[in-house]
């Protein structure tokens, strides 16, 4: 009981936190969509934090929802099937990369945390999230579990294949963006008209490739970036980037 008070209590404060930062983004996207009805995809969809933002702002008509962590996944079903517009998302419990494989994810108790790469436990920054995260969860430890994952890559989905537009792909995958870029083709990226991601710039998580790798194929395949902003208390930035030719 204790456990689940603590968890509610991070939400609620990282929720604050974030907020003005949602804000601008809903801002962004307003400005450029206007009443238009989305195609959206959500990787790393988690509780759906996303799914929420998006349908208190916009007209959705289709969310692509992929969460990997089969725990979290559970969460998301219960939560989504007690909606009004749960005809309109489709969940996949999957994780998505470059190419089809099998992976361990690394679940954290800050759920959200969780990853595909490995942690670098000596960093400043691992030691002071292991710091907070044990006194929020009395003394929890902050390592939980290895999930064993099914990975695929994005463009081989053929429910996919048949929608013509995507209005925003949006990916949280904790230092595993740049593998979910590389499982996108050519012809899947035209589809697209918005990218929306993280970056993480501390060193807690190994990811193996810097910003200016995505910026690369994002670029290649005519991706500018639009918008740009630091998440607080975090070396992390969220970034937009726009299809120049879509």
């Amino acid at each position: 009981m204790l456990n689940k008070i603590y968890i509610r209590f991070l939400s609620l404060i990282i929720s604050a936190i974030d907020n003005p930062n949602k804000k601008k983004i809903v801002y962004f996207f307003k400005k450029r969509l206007n009443e238009k009805s989305l195609n959206i995809l959500d990787v790393g969809a988690h509780k759906g934090e996303t799914i929420d933002l998006f349908y208190q702002n916009f007209n959705i008509n289709k969310i692509f929802a992929f969460e990997a962590n089969s725990d979290i996944f559970k969460e998301l079903e219960n939560k989504i099937i007690k909606k009004d517009y749960q005809k309109k998302i489709t969940l996949v419990n999957i994780g998505l990369g470059s190419k089809e494989d099998i992976k361990y994810l690394n679940v954290l108790n800050d759920s959200s945390s969780s990853t595909f790469n490995d942690i670098d436990q000596e960093t400043k920054y691992f030691k002071k999230k292991e710091k907070i995260l044990s006194f929020l969860k009395s003394g929890e430890a902050i390592f939980q579990d290895k999930l064993k994952t099914k990975i695929l890559p994005l463009s081989s989905f053929e429910e996919l294949q048949s929608i013509t537009s995507i209005d925003i792909l949006k990916i949280d995958t904790e230092g595993y963006e740049l593998n979910v870029l590389k499982g996108i083709n050519t012809e899947f990226f035209k589809k697209i008209k918005f990218i929306y991601f993280e970056h993480h710039y501390d060193l807690m998580i190994k990811k193996n490739y810097n910003y200016r790798d995505i910026k690369k194929i994002l670029n290649e395949n005519n991706f500018k970036l639009s918008f740009k902003t630091k998440m607080k208390f975090r070396k992390t930035f969220e970034y937009i980037y726009e299809n120049e030719k879509n």
